[in-house]
């Protein structure tokens, strides 16, 4: 939807570089300096339209929304009621902006207001019926997308709109005439299949969505937006994805794009001999000559201890690219065999090209806690909370650090309760609150934590929340329950090995568990995930 309202900004503001969080200083130097000029030229003419108008287009652009509104509030009351194609603008920003802030009706009001000044506006139709579909008003929705085909034939924003109406009227058989027409009209877009996955989705046939998803990548290989779409339907469907990319590759053993995603979608799902499976085929029929596969196998051994093998893989990188990313899984794999010395070599090389780096700064952070550097290794982390304050993870180790390595507990507790007040679920397990409620020794209300997690059924489809709460019912010291996870954690073929045996940092691990017999032959039973 956004992407859709940009399009009505039709100034000469649409040049600015997009804004992001991570703005370079460059470009934050830039957007200083033009809200200078406006703010000189608001002080000459306050009221100014054209000057409200921009600086409201920039800070909407920096996602400074209140700000946003505040301007163009003012560029509305004093624009003359003449300049229609001015206000047409402001009003469709205005609706941007209620859009962002989850205004969706006050939208949907401005819209309309924009509409009266550019009634024939094919953006502004196309939001209308976005928001009145959004809003549940699928009748007002289904009369906008006619009237879109209406004013552009063969629409594929019109057709797929419709067979989303469809969708809600529950006439599936006419939305899926409407998707097939949409195909039908564009294809050698991967654009079409991409929103008739959308709408296959939508009717939960995840298993259509997929094959359009991979229909899309076959039209255009360099489609980003269908392979993340496909990664994003993984993390619903993994079986899915997985069998819909067996199915390609079967009809198609040659085309390397397939082999690559599935063994990166089976890695990032903890799946390592499937994803070795699929890189070395690449390699051995020569399908990419990619330097980066080699790392990804480096990563995957890293995962499964297998150390050798991993920095086989990580030196073939390296040989053909300097990257800081291999730098750091160098780094790791030295951390993980104990030699100290070569994983902050590593580790150095990856800040040298970017001090900012913050996986290097937390990779180097981990190799000063393992030489005893508690000082420099509790800072980095506070670098990092800095950098990423919404992340949990870096506020526990470090309230670790303080309270166990550099003994002051005080500061500990300050950086656990920040961590407790960011902004997650109760059943998120991404907040990691119970193991900051277990460090601070309230262990009643952890417990109280994971146990409603686990009571919620979440979905867990890769193991990896089931693990979690391995690692935090063994940090309770509830070995029953600390186990039954673990079992359940590997029957979804949780398989990330290093994590199992190797990781032990603050209590964010495993480890109590690993002196009890039961751990062992747990994963002797499982040895075929790591085999």
């Amino acid at each position: 939807m956004r992407a859709i309202s940009k399009i009505l900004l039709t100034t000469s503001l649409c040049m600015l570089p997009t804004m992001h969080k991570a703005q370079t200083t460059a470009s934050q130097n830039v957007v200083k300096a033009v809200e200078k000029v406006y703010n000189e030229e608001l002080q000459e003419n306050a009221q100014d339209y054209n000057v409200y108008f921009r600086r409201a287009h920039l800070y909407y652009g920096q996602n400074q929304y209140m700000r946003a509104l505040s301007d163009i509030d003012n560029a509305i009351k004093y624009t003359p009621a003449d300049d229609e194609d001015m206000l047409s603008q402001e009003y469709a920003l205005r609706a941007n902006i209620y859009i962002m802030t989850g205004r969706k009706e006050e939208a949907l009001a401005d819209i309309d207001k924009a509409l009266e000044y550019d009634r024939t506006s094919y953006a502004l139709i196309y939001q209308k019926a976005n928001l009145n579909f959004e809003l549940g008003n699928y009748s007002v929705a289904k009369e906008n997308f006619q009237r879109l085909n209406r004013l552009h034939n063969r629409s594929l924003e019109a057709l797929i709109g419709l067979a989303r109406v469809a969708v809600k009227e529950n006439n599936l058989g006419l939305a899926n005439e409407y998707v097939d027409e949409a195909v039908a009209f564009y294809p050698a877009e991967s654009e079409a299949y991409l929103r008739r996955a959308s709408v296959r989705e939508l009717m939960g046939n995840n298993t259509g969505a997929v094959d359009d998803m991979i229909l899309a990548i076959a039209v255009d290989k360099n489609s980003g937006k269908a392979i993340s779409e496909l990664v994003g339907m993984s993390n619903k469907d993994y079986n899915a994805v997985i069998s819909g990319l067996s199915n390609a590759i079967s009809q198609a053993p040659d085309v390397g794009i397939y082999y690559y995603i599935r063994a990166m979608i089976a890695q990032a799902h903890y799946h390592y001999i499937a994803a070795i499976g699929d890189y070395k085929t690449i390699i051995d029929k020569k399908l990419y000559n990619y330097h980066g596969i080699h790392a990804k196998l480096a990563e995957c051994y890293y995962a499964l201890c297998d150390y050798t093998s991993a920095l086989d893989q990580i030196n073939i990188a390296l040989g053909s690219a300097r990257n800081s990313g291999y730098y750091i899984t160098s780094s790791k794999i030295y951390l993980a065999i104990g030699n100290v010395e070569m994983a902050q070599l590593y580790a150095e090389r990856a800040l040298e090209g970017d001090l900012n780096n913050q996986l290097a700064q937390n990779q180097m952070a981990m190799v000063k806690l393992a030489s005893g550097e508690y000082a420099d290794a509790s800072d980095r982390f506070g670098e990092s909370i800095i950098n990423n304050p919404e992340h949990p993870i870096n506020y526990i180790i470090r309230a670790w650090i303080m309270s166990e390595k550099l003994k002051k507990p005080s500061d500990a507790v300050g950086f656990l309760t920040r961590c407790l007040s960011l902004e997650y679920a109760d059943t998120d397990y991404r907040s990691y609150l119970g193991f900051a409620l277990n460090l601070m020794g309230e262990d009643e209300q952890a417990t109280i934590w994971i146990d409603n997690l686990m009571a919620s059924k979440p979905a867990d489809i890769d193991g990896r929340i089931h693990y979690l709460a391995a690692a935090m019912y063994s940090q309770l010291g509830d070995f029953e329950k600390a186990f039954d996870s673990m079992q359940q954690a590997l029957e979804r073929g949780y398989s990330n090995l290093y994590d199992w045996r190797k990781y032990d940092v603050a209590n964010l691990s495993v480890a109590p568990l690993r002196s009890d017999a039961r751990f062992e032959a747990m994963l002797g039973s499982y040895d075929y995930l790591f085999k």
